[in-house]
């Protein structure tokens, strides 16, 4: 199999990323991570096709392909090669991700979101987990990159991902403000913990209770609060003044988080207000409401966070 490569020198190589990994453990996520930060984004493409990709004419953006068991010409051994002849051919740089997981989570995420298993086609879940596993384990020895995403929710496989790909020389450092229960614990990796348990709880209103900090009515109501506007000009400034200097530290992602008893009313609300502020001060910046996320199965944008 050879790539016909013509995309000049080494220096102007085309970056290509292949993710892969078992079923269940973050593809989808990783690649459309990878597409926010610039990336040319194909999903399953069979092997076959590979070749005549990549010896077209040179792509104006780098490339991420992501490749599993449901590709219908997959093998482990013919992927592998491709990424090998990438490796060794001029006019590319390739680098290989395999997103592992342990077996009982995939399980469970499989269980979650009662999804079948591409390779369960007459056994159980788990049948299909563990001969995945066996067909592709080889590509994890030789994967570039490997994340564990067992413990990771998808917002935590993007930051992981900005962290390994963001372009060098975009000078730009992605956002993530958050919120979240205190009553659930604490969320994984947060660069900053703002705590809102001491504004007025729209909870305590009957009216209130099922809505949400993104409805108008809750946003008035804590808005009643007189610590409010203080609380708001104090964390802003204190925000605005610290991110230009994390940035010239070389950080490319930085967590905000907001916690309140219920993680449902002023952690959202406040959130949403400091992610607005820092878009309209030409920040990037990434939203997630974790207790929000919980409650909705849908796979609509705000279980899954958004950029705004």
């Amino acid at each position: 199999m050879t790539l016909a490569a013509s995309h000049g020198s080494e220096q102007n190589a085309m970056r290509v990323v292949v993710v892969t990994g078992p079923s269940g453990a973050g593809r989808s996520t990783a690649i459309n991570a990878l597409e926010d930060l610039g990336f040319e984004a194909i999903d399953n493409l069979p092997l076959t096709l590979l070749p005549r990709l990549l010896s077209g004419p040179p792509m104006p953006r780098p490339l991420a392909l992501g490749v599993d068991v449901r590709n219908r010409d997959f093998s482990a051994e013919g992927l592998a090669e491709v990424v090998e002849i990438m490796g060794t051919e001029a006019g590319f740089d390739a680098t290989l991700v395999y997103l592992d997981c342990e077996t009982d989570v995939l399980l469970r995420r499989f269980s979650e979101t009662r999804r079948k298993h591409p390779l369960a086609t007459k056994g159980t879940a788990l049948d299909g987990i563990i001969q995945e596993k066996t067909l592709i384990d080889s590509l994890r020895l030789k994967a570039d990159v490997l994340i564990d995403t067992s413990a990771m929710s998808p917002h935590d496989l993007r930051a992981e991902l900005v962290d390994w790909f963001a372009p060098p020389d975009d000078g730009r450092m992605a956002i993530s403000v958050q919120s979240f229960s205190y009553k659930r614990g604490m969320p994984r990796g947060p660069d900053m913990v703002l705590d809102c348990r001491f504004l007025k709880n729209p909870h305590w209103e009957a009216s209130l209770r099922k809505l949400t900090g993104l409805d108008q009515q809750v946003g008035d109501y804590i808005a009643t609060d007189p610590r409010l506007a203080d609380f708001q000009t104090r964390t802003a400034d204190l925000v605005l003044s610290l991110l230009p200097a994390y940035r010239e530290e070389g950080k490319s992602y930085f967590t905000i988080a907001f916690g309140c008893t219920g993680g449902q009313h002023r952690s959202v609300f406040m959130a949403e207000w400091l992610a607005n502020s820092l878009a309209e001060h030409d920040w990037q910046v990434s939203i997630r409401h974790r207790e929000l996320e919980r409650k909705q199965s849908d796979g609509s944008p705000l279980a899954q966070g958004r950029d705004i």
